[in-house]
């Protein structure tokens, strides 16, 4: 039998070229609550450690854009290592500072410590005048004492 391996050209998820929004220069943060340990800024910047909530239950976190942004890819990564749990999120922008939004993604992830501990979600998106964008979280849809996180977000 004649074989041969093809190669395939590198996904735009895949791609090393893109270039990440400084976002603790551009972009306020409101958020609901924050461990103080674990801090915002841990999510926002390459190689910190993530961001935990302050108190279970329900969380938002919320980039405010002056001027609007244009966005082309978002990156959300999920950490959960040790607690089987169904994690939803909806992501979500607004053009007009909150006025009205418009939703991008809404996931549930099921995170189990012997299988699926990391959900990665990329997302290629042509976004222009983007003023707020909005992440909601339910840490655990069965669980409202869970306690939320974010291993990083960013934004191209």
């Amino acid at each position: 039998m004649r074989k041969r391996l093809i190669e395939h050209p590198p996904s735009p998820t895949a791609s090393a070229s893109a270039t990440w929004l400084d976002l603790e220069q551009l972009a306020e943060v409101e958020l609901s609550s924050e461990d103080r340990d674990w801090p915002i800024e841990e999510a926002l910047s390459a190689g910190g450690r993530g961001w935990r909530a302050g108190t279970p239950g329900k969380q938002r976190i919320s980039l405010l854009f002056t001027p609007a942004r244009a966005l082309h890819r978002i990156q959300l990564r999920f950490i959960e290592t040790s607690t089987a749990r169904t994690q939803e999120f909806l992501l979500r922008w607004s053009p007009d500072g909150g006025g009205s939004y418009h939703e991008i993604i809404r996931q549930q992830w099921n995170f189990s410590p012997d299988g699926s501990t990391v959900e990665l979600e990329d997302l290629q998106v042509d976004l222009a005048g983007v003023t707020v964008l909005e992440l909601l979280l339910i840490p655990d849809i069965a669980n409202p004492q869970a306690v939320a996180s974010l291993a990083e977000l960013r934004l191209a």
